[in-house]
């Protein structure tokens, strides 16, 4: 392998050029800092997006709010709003500081987007998005929508459904992504189709299929599922798809979660300023969720908020991407990665450019956990909190202790002039999904973490 050529270089020459993707290779939980982040004032003259982006956004979803509250009952109390709260998790601190025998400064919470309505994930923000403002420019375009200032109940409507069910939508994914484009594609009428990967949940497949949309399997890996899918939705000129890998309007309308997370902060009189920072912590797969809220974020609070990524130890692909600064010309596979995880929803061997290169002067870095890790984790937040978690959710939850304890994160924090504001900082790690996983695989989830405390114990 070493004499094979990736993006013009052997492994042994990557090696030499970035010494920590040694430790990458070995399956070794690392923590990489991003060289290339840079003040936020300067970062953003980099990319033509800006916060009034984000507010549009939000302006299109809560034009929509009033269709959402009819045909999905359960936004109701949050008034067609798609929003998670944020709690408090002492007992889940307690419990990782005696393990690890370090403290967390500060404050520790847990965004809670496993419990998103409509599709329980954290995908469900872009993802509805995306469906939502193509289903707009359609009805804007043949005249069933006059302007934004109309009622948009009128989407819940038996004319506006015949109409969208002329037209297609498609989406290559792991699972959660198809999930929420198919369940609010269908819901509008459009004929949906899902491609999925083989590394996707069968309780997933089976959850679209019930829900009228159409699965396609593919027996390759998440790339390829995409690559597929897009081809074939390219030959249909009523098909659109929603690319994981290409969508700004993804990215865009996870960016909304930063307006709402601000919000939620203030109501909890948390301040975010330059003697109280912030810190998230997010698992990415491809990168547009945790690229999407970290680019809000970062519109929001600047350099006061600092953005980690989590992968799985099998499927580093951002890091990979942004460390050698080939982004998705460099796929974990070519560097002998399996890009096997128990935390599915990140099993994505390469990463997105569009958002590799818009956030590559933005977020700090990221860490990698590896599946004993992920399953102990999952197990413990259930008997310390009753919250259940799919397993890539949980990559977030490890990662104050990593910026503390590891040379990496100590010395970011010095650079940063943060080491003696770390008593005053707020850490917060998202939940990506969970609370659609069935019982029975849950059940399997917990009792893979129990044995994994006896397996391995924690770095």
């Amino acid at each position: 392998m070493t004499s094979m050529s990736i993006a013009g270089k052997t492994v042994d020459a990557w090696e030499r050029e970035i010494p920590q993707l040694k430790d990458i290779l070995s399956l070794k939980e690392i923590f990489w800092i991003n060289s290339a982040k840079l003040p936020f004032e300067e970062a953003s003259k980099l990319v033509p997006y800006t916060k009034e982006n984000i507010n549009d956004a939000e302006a299109r979803l809560n034009r929509f709010a009033a269709y959402l509250r009819i045909d999905f009952p359960e936004t109701e109390v949050s008034k067609g709003i798609i929003e998670s709260p944020l709690s408090s998790i002492p007992s889940m601190k307690e419990y990782l500081e005696t393990v690890y025998h370090s403290s967390i400064p500060g404050t520790f919470l847990l965004k809670r987007d496993d419990t998103l309505p409509i599709a329980g994930t954290i995908k469900a923000r872009g993802a509805i998005y995306e469906v939502l403002k193509h289903a707009e420019i359609l009805a804007l375009e043949h005249g069933l929508l006059k302007s934004w200032n109309e009622d948009y109940s009128l989407f819940a409507t038996e004319a506006f459904k015949s109409f969208f069910s002329n037209y297609k939508i498609a989406v290559g994914t792991t699972g959660n992504l198809g999930i929420s484009v198919g369940t609010v594609g269908a819901m509008l009428g459009f004929d949906v189709t899902v491609h999925m990967s083989v590394e996707a949940k069968q309780w997933k497949k089976d959850l679209l299929r019930f829900r009228g949309v159409t699965v396609i399997e593919h027996e390759s890996d998440f790339t390829n599922a995409v690559k597929k899918g897009r081809e074939q939705s390219d030959l249909d000129p009523m098909s659109y798809y929603v690319d994981d890998e290409h969508s700004i309007e993804l990215f865009l309308g996870y960016t909304v979660a930063a307006n709402r997370l601000q919000k939620q902060l203030e109501q909890e009189n948390i301040l975010v300023d330059e003697n109280h920072p912030l810190f998230v912590y997010l698992p990415c797969g491809i990168g547009g969720s945790p690229g999407g809220i970290s680019f809000g974020l970062k519109q929001i609070y600047g350099d006061n908020v600092h953005c980690f990524f989590a992968e799985p130890t099998h499927v580093p692909s951002m890091t990979m991407g942004l460390m050698t600064g080939k982004f998705d010309q460099v796929s974990v596979k070519d560097f002998g990665l399996d890009g096997l995880t128990v935390a599915d929803g990140l099993a994505v061997p390469r990463t997105s450019k569009l958002v590799a290169n818009i956030m590559k002067h933005f977020f700090s870095g990221s860490y990698t956990i590896d599946d004993f890790e992920t399953n102990r984790l999952l197990s413990a937040l259930i008997d310390k909190e009753k919250i259940y978690l799919e397993p890539a959710a949980l990559a977030g939850v490890p990662g104050a202790l990593r910026l503390c304890r590891s040379e990496e994160g100590k010395s970011y924090l010095e650079k940063h002039d943060l080491t003696d504001k770390m008593d005053q900082a707020t850490h917060i790690a998202w939940a990506t999904g969970g609370s659609m996983v069935p019982k029975d695989d849950m059940d399997q989830f917990y009792e893979v973490g129990l044995q994994s405390h006896a397996i391995a114990t924690p770095r």
